[in-house]
């Protein structure tokens, strides 16, 4: 079983598509066919099912795929073990961030690290702190900085960075504005503008209203926080926004809820990490305490 014929296989089950996994790949098209022909051949069995133009999983390629993974995961490491020993610090790093910690927490770690390891090819991927956590898991991301999961996973290795408090605001102009503090069943007769549903910060927010037994008035959701913060402003309901991003255009609500969520590192437990990565975990870990 070839390594490059499992590369193709996994490209093609990703993209669901020959064409774009052989733009992935970078060779073509014709020859992503082939290496998929010798895999089916050996193995004895279809992989794909090819209906139309959609390409589907079979039985036996969904059964194919964990293992393949495994076998690619395991081969990356055991490179990136070897390219250690030399102590050189360069290569791709793959690192998986929220809009929000994009944009508010790592420019100046960025700036500094691109400075010191110029020879490292930094991927920055920005993406849901969910989504980032699953390739994480998956192997498509060495290291992440994101919301951290209230329950992690087995796979995943999580260090807390930052605590991110959150507060509850509203327009100056909005109905609970004037007294500056709402009740629990206050909020809840009033629209409200919340992180999209799934996400670790929405999930922050519903558990805290459960005990309550009120039902929010959702009025929309969205994944990305600055978003909240605009349609918070002009008026179309209160928020929960982390205490960095609240100015003067949004008045804070003194309620019940003491929320917070924390902002911080993961990575896969049986991953051995490059030279690169921990470079980056190093200077976070450092600019933390500085």
């Amino acid at each position: 079983m070839e390594i490059a014929s499992l590369q193709a296989f996994i490209a093609v089950a990703e993209q669901q598509s020959f064409s774009l996994a052989a733009r992935q790949l970078f060779i073509t098209q014709p020859a992503v066919s082939k290496r998929i022909a010798a895999l089916e051949q050996e193995l004895d069995a279809p992989l794909f099912d090819r209906i139309g133009r959609q390409i589907h999983l079979t039985e036996a390629g969904r059964a194919l795929m964990p293992h393949a993974r495994r076998i690619l995961d395991e081969l990356a490491d055991s490179r990136r073990a070897i390219h250690q020993l030399s102590g050189e610090i360069g290569g791709e790093l793959l690192l998986g961030t929220s809009h929000h910690i994009g944009l508010h927490r790592l420019p100046p770690i960025l700036k500094e690290y691109t400075r010191r390891w110029p020879q490292v090819a930094l991927n920055l991927r920005f993406m849901d702190s969910e989504a980032a956590c699953r390739a994480i898991e998956h192997g498509e991301l060495e290291l992440a900085v994101v919301t951290l999961p209230l329950h992690p996973g087995k796979p995943l290795r999580t260090e807390l960075l930052w605590d991110d408090p959150l507060q509850v605001v509203c327009a100056l102009d909005h109905p609970l504005a004037a007294q500056g503090q709402a009740s629990l069943a206050e909020l809840a007769q009033h629209p409200a503008l919340l992180p999209g549903p799934g996400t670790f910060t929405r999930e922050i927010v519903e558990q805290a209203f459960a005990p309550t037994g009120l039902e929010l008035h959702e009025a929309l959701s969205t994944n990305y926080l600055e978003t909240l913060k605009m349609l918070t402003v002009i008026g179309l309901g209160w928020s929960v926004l982390p205490a960095t991003m609240v100015d003067k255009e949004l008045q804070v609500l003194d309620t019940p809820l003491k929320l917070a969520r924390q902002l911080g590192l993961v990575q896969h437990t049986r991953r051995t990490p490059s030279n690169a990565a921990m470079a980056m975990v190093e200077l976070l870990r450092g600019k933390i305490k500085s």
